[in-house]
C-alpha cells in the first residue's frame, strides 16, 4: 500500500502559474489552456511520489537541500515536502535568472 501525500499550491505559486498563462493566452488562448492542465497534471502526480524531483541544482550549492523540482519545459515546478504534504512555491520561466528569483523567495523562509 502505497502512502499519499496532499499537493498543496502555495499563493506565490498560483500567481506565477496564473501570469504565466494569461501571457500565454494573449497570442493563442488555446495553448495556454493545454500548458495549464500540462502544468496541472504534473503537479498533481506528485501525491504519489514527490521524491522523484530533482534537488534545485542552485540552491543546491548553497546548502539548502529542502526543495526539489520538476521541469516542464521550459518551466521549473519548485516544491518542498514536508510531512505528508507537497507544497508547490514557485513556477518559474527557466530562461530567466533563476538563481535570484530562487534565492530572493526562499533564503528568507529557510
Amino acid at each position: 500500500m502505497t502512502s499519499e501525500y496532499k499537493v498543496i499550491w502555495a499563493n506565490v505559486a498560483e500567481n506565477d502559474l496564473k501570469n504565466i498563462i494569461a501571457y500565454i493566452a494573449e497570442d493563442s488562448p488555446q495553448n495556454a489552456l493545454s500548458i495549464l492542465t500540462k502544468i496541472r497534471q504534473k503537479a498533481s502526480r506528485l501525491y504519489a511520489l514527490p521524491e522523484r524531483g530533482r534537488m534545485v541544482p542552485e540552491l543546491q550549492c548553497q546548502g539548502i537541500v529542502q526543495y526539489r523540482e520538476l521541469i516542464i519545459s521550459p518551466w521549473r515546478l519548485i516544491y518542498r515536502i514536508f510531512e505528508r504534504k507537497v507544497y508547490v512555491l514557485s513556477v518559474i520561466d527557466s530562461r530567466q535568472n533563476v538563481e535570484d528569483i530562487l534565492l530572493k523567495r526562499f533564503i528568507n523562509k529557510i
